[in-house]
């Protein structure tokens, strides 16, 4: 229905349909995506997901900081993975439960875990749980995308990225994958995701 949305497959090629895991190894690859562009995050996930037992909450938890932090991950990071370890190892977070969950309860639920927060919340409901209607507007990536798809004179803060994603309910997370693979085009980074 957006003009500008229409043109984006034609200018970029078929939007990759990127999915991840729904439960921990998911939402372990979301923090390693936090704050760090596209390639630096696969690298460090290639990495840190060949540990023996990182994709595992008790296997990563086993881990000594030494070998997380071989694997690329900050020290706030390496605290943020033990968190969400434990909250799940120790039914504190129940991601099967979640998925079955209303949006905003299982986001609340995810950005409690320490150092998780709502993007990496949203991301997780986006790619994890598929879910049709999230749209994360802390995103540069996206606020980038739309000042360059709309022709903005700056990118647009996150409230007002909220406002504008209004209109594109109830398929917010289309809107945002359409977004983001406008964004990888338009600045010639690859499309899609490494596995």
């Amino acid at each position: 229905m957006d003009p500008d949305f229409a043109g984006i497959e034609p200018r970029a090629g078929p939007l990759p349909w990127r999915r991840r895991d729904p439960g921990f190894p998911g939402l372990l690859r979301t923090i390693c995506g936090q704050m760090i562009s596209n390639q630096a995050a696969a690298a460090i996930w290639g990495r840190l997901s060949s540990l023996p037992g990182a994709l595992d909450p008790a296997g990563l938890l086993a881990l000594d900081d030494d070998a997380l932090r071989g694997a690329g991950l900050s020290r706030p990071k390496v605290s943020h993975v033990r968190a969400l370890a434990s909250a799940v190892a120790e039914g504190r977070l129940d991601l099967p439960a979640l998925r079955a969950a209303p949006d905003a309860e299982a986001i609340a639920a995810i950005a409690a875990i320490p150092g998780l927060g709502p993007w990496t919340a949203q991301v997780h409901l986006l790619f994890g749980f598929e879910r049709p209607d999230v749209f994360p507007p802390g995103d540069v990536a996206l606020a980038a995308g739309v000042a360059h798809l709309k022709n903005l004179p700056e990118r647009p803060k996150p409230k007002a990225l909220v406002e504008m994603a209004t209109a594109w309910s109830p398929w917010r997370s289309l809107a945002a994958r359409l977004l983001w693979h406008h964004w990888r085009h338009a600045t010639g980074r690859p499309a899609g995701e490494a596995p």
